[in-house]
C-alpha cells in the first residue's frame, strides 16, 4: 500500500523514474562491458545490476545507499522490478512450451537425461553438504524434502535463452552441437519449472498447506486454460489483428492479474507468470505471437531492475554468512553435472566425441534462468540468502566460462585439422 501512495506524490515519483533511468545506464554499461569481454549481453546486464549496490555500499557505505533509494522509492523499484519479471516470463515459457511439445530424436532425449539427472544428483550431494556441516545460514527452516528438491533443480537449469543468444553470436544455430543442446535445454527446462513448482508445494510443510497450494496451483491452471482457450476465440484472433497494442496491454494485465493472486495464495508470483505463458497456444502465424513478443520485451527493459534489486537484498545482506566452501562446492557440483552428464548423454545419443564436448560446455549455461528459479526459492522461503548467493556465482561463472571454452574447442579441432591434412600432404609427396 505505501508503493502504491508515492505513485501519487509527484516527488517521490520523480525519484523513481529517476533510479530506474540510473538502472537503465547501468544496465547500458553492463552490455558495452560484455560486449568488450565477448559476452552475451544479458551476462554484462546480470553482473553489473547484481554488482551496483554492492559496489555503492562498499564505497560510499551505506548511507548513501539509503539515500539514493530510500525505502519506499526501493519498494516501488522492487514492484517493478517483479512485474518485469513477471512480463518477461510470460515469452519465455510460451517458448519453451511451443518448442517443448514436438516429438525428440533419441539422441537429444540422451542429452536432457544426462544433463537433468546428474545435476539434480549434484544438487542433493551440495544440500548434503549444507546439512552436514551445519550451516544453519545455508540450510534456513524450509522442510527437508523441499529444501532437497529446489536445491536439486537449482543445479539443473541450463538457460535457453542465453544458450540461444550464444548460438546465434558464434554461428551454431545450424550446427549439430547447438540444435542438440538448444532442444535438450528446452525438455529440461520444462521439467524444471514442474519440479519446481512440486517443491514450492511440499514448502508448506505440512497437509493443509500442500492442499492449500494444490488449490492455489489448480486456480492457476483453470486462469491459464481461459487464456488458452480465450485467445482461440473468432473475437480474439480478430482483436490481435485489429487491436494489438490493445491486446498486448490486455495479455499483460492478465499476466500481472494471475501472478499477483498466486503470490497472494501463497505460491510465487514468477509460478503465474509461467503458467500463462504455457497457456498460450503456439504457432508461427498466430496473430497473438506478436501481443507475446511486445509482453517479453517489455519485460526485457524492466528486467535490469531485477538485478539491480536482487543485488541489494541478496548481496549485501548475504555475503558475510556464506562460506567460500559452499561457493565453491556449488561450482564444482555445477560443471561437475552438467558437463560430465552432457558429455556422456551426447556420446549415449550417438553424437562424435568433438560435438559431445560442444554439447557438454553449451548445457553448462545457466544464466538468467537460474536467477528466476532462485528468485521462486527464496521467496517461497525455502532457499536462505547464503545459499542463493553461492549459486549465483556458480551460475554467472559457469554461463561465462561457455564463450571461452567453445573457443577452445574450436582451436583445438583447427589443430588437429591443420595436423591430419600436414600428414597427409607429406605422405602424398612420398
Amino acid at each position: 500500500m505505501e508503493s502504491l501512495r508515492i505513485l501519487g506524490d509527484a516527488p517521490r515519483v520523480a525519484h523513481v523514474l529517476a533510479a530506474l533511468a540510473a538502472i537503465l545506464l547501468i544496465a547500458l554499461a553492463g552490455r558495452a562491458l560484455a560486449r568488450l569481454l565477448r559476452q552475451p549481453v544479458v551476462i554484462g546486464e546480470i553482473v553489473v545490476g547484481l554488482l551496483s549496490g554492492p559496489a555503492v555500499i562498499a564505497l560510499f557505505g551505506r548511507g548513501t545507499l539509503n539515500t539514493l533509494l530510500p525505502g519506499p522509492v526501493f519498494d516501488v523499484v522492487k514492484l517493478i522490478a517483479q512485474a518485469g519479471l513477471v512480463l518477461f516470463l510470460v515469452g519465455l515459457a510460451h517458448k519453451l512450451g511451443t518448442d517443448s511439445g514436438g516429438p525428440r530424436r533419441g539422441g537429444t532425449l540422451w542429452v536432457a537425461v544426462g544433463s537433468l539427472i546428474p545435476p539434480l544428483v549434484t544438487g542433493l550431494l551440495l544440500a548434503g553438504l549444507v546439512l552436514l556441516t551445519d550451516d544453519d545460514a545455508a540450510r534456513g527452516s524450509a522442510p527437508l524434502p523441499a529444501f532437497l528438491l529446489m536445491v536439486a533443480v537449482s543445479m539443473s537449469i541450463t538457460a535457453v535463452p542465453v544458450m540461444a543468444r550464444i548460438l546465434e553470436d558464434r554461428g551454431m544455430t545450424r550446427s549439430g552441437a547447438g540444435q542438440t543442446a538448444l532442444a535438450a535445454a528446452i525438455v529440461i527446462d520444462a521439467a524444471g519449472w514442474l519440479l519446481l513448482t512440486l517443491a514450492i508445494s511440499l514448502g508448506k510443510g505440512s497437509l493443509a498447506g500442500l492442499l492449500h497450494s494444490v488449490r492455489a496451483l489448480g486456480l492457476g491452471v483453470l486462469c491459464a486454460l481461459a487464456v488458452r482457450y480465450g485467445l482461440r476465440t473468432r473475437v480474439a484472433r480478430t482483436a490481435c489483428v485489429r487491436l494489438p497494442r490493445t491486446v498486448t496491454v490486455l495479455l499483460g494485465s492478465v499476466a500481472l492479474v494471475v501472478a499477483i493472486a498466486m503470490d497472494h495464495l501463497g505460491m510465487t508470483a514468477i509460478l503465474g507468470a509461467a503458467l500463462v505463458g504455457f497457456s498460450i497456444p503456439g504457432g508461427e502465424d498466430a496473430p497473438w505471437e506478436g501481443a507475446v513478443a511486445s509482453v517479453s520485451r517489455t519485460g526485457a527493459v524492466l528486467a535490469p531492475a531485477f538485478f539491480v534489486v536482487t543485488g541489494i537484498t541478496v548481496l549485501t545482506r548475504s555475503f558475510a554468512d556464506t562460506s567460500w566452501q559452499l561457493i565453491a562446492a556449488a561450482l564444482v557440483l555445477g560443471c561437475l553435472g552438467k558437463g560430465v552428464g552432457g558429455y556422456l548423454g551426447a556420446r549415449r545419443g550417438g553424437r562424435t566425441p568433438e560435438t559431445a564436448r560442444k554439447v557438454a560446455v553449451l548445457m553448462n549455461t545457466r544464466g538468467l534462468t537460474e536467477l528466476i528459479a532462485l528468485q521462486a526459492g527464496l521467496s517461497a522461503g525455502i532457499l536462505t540468502g547464503p545459499l542463493v548467493l553461492a549459486l549465483i556465482v556458480m551460475a554467472l561463472t559457469t554461463t561465462a566460462m561457455t564463450g571461452p571454452l567453445l573457443t577452445l574447442l574450436d582451436r583445438g579441432e583447427r589443430r588437429l585439422t591443420t595436423g591430419a591434412l600436414a600428414v597427409a600432404t607429406e605422405s602424398s609427396v612420398r
